[in-house]
């Protein structure tokens, strides 16, 4: 089991103080859905953890040894899904493949994959959104790292794939820790096991729904 904690996280736009009190741990084997309102530095958190980041202050731990994470070892431990599309829009799926996976057994795991088999031969720009973020959670999934962030995984794909990718994260929980934000909340209360919402810069442990509807991040007539 890989346990990764963040101790702290803070940072500043200007005079506003975005991050303040920021922390959580996660383990293999567990999904965290972090919430908040638009701004409220979500991706920030995620960039930070990262280390595509380098301003403000983050402390994390892996195993208890804390680590710089301006020192890329997320290039070795944390693989991350950013908010908008990575892959390259031009090529065929059968030709990207390659760039991120030079295993034979890798490249297999994505080619033969139910949904992707089907549409190897079509370039990236030809697919629907849901194929495209699919692919990407597939590709970023099976990276070798103890621990995947996904920025918005489920944002304006269609049901199909949102269940898909719902599946895909949960047999990916078996070997990783993963972290997913979106506002699609149920979407991600389907699946994870712990939750958080960040609130004037503080992290919020949460349990559901109607801690969501408490801390007036739902409204109090939400379904």
């Amino acid at each position: 089991m890989e346990v990764l904690q963040l101790l702290s996280a803070t940072i500043r736009f200007g005079k506003k103080e975005v991050l303040k009190k920021i922390s959580f741990t996660v383990e293999t084997g567990e999904i965290l859905g972090v919430f908040g309102r638009n701004g409220c530095g979500k991706s920030t958190l995620l960039k930070m953890i990262f280390g595509s980041l380098k301003k403000g202050s983050v402390n994390i731990s892996m195993n208890g040894k804390t680590f710089n994470v301006h020192e890329n070892i997320s290039s070795e431990r944390i693989a991350y899904l950013p908010q908008h599309s990575f892959v390259p829009r031009n090529l065929k799926v059968r030709d990207l493949i390659p760039l991120y996976f030079l295993e034979e057994q890798k490249q297999d795991v994505i080619f033969y994959d139910t949904l992707i088999s089907k549409i190897t031969a079509n370039k990236v720009r030809d697919l629907s959104l849901g194929q495209v973020r699919y692919l990407e959670v597939l590709l970023v999934g099976n990276l070798n790292h103890d621990f995947l962030m996904l920025d918005e995984p489920f944002s304006m794909i269609e049901p199909l794939y949102k269940i898909e990718i719902k599946k895909l994260l949960n047999k990916l929980k078996f070997e990783k820790g993963i972290i997913i934000t979106d506002h699609y909340y149920q979407d991600v209360l389907d699946i994870s096991s712990q939750n958080l919402l960040i609130e004037n810069g503080v992290s919020i442990p949460i349990k559901g729904k109607e801690d969501l509807k408490r801390l007036h991040y739902l409204s109090k007539n939400s379904i």
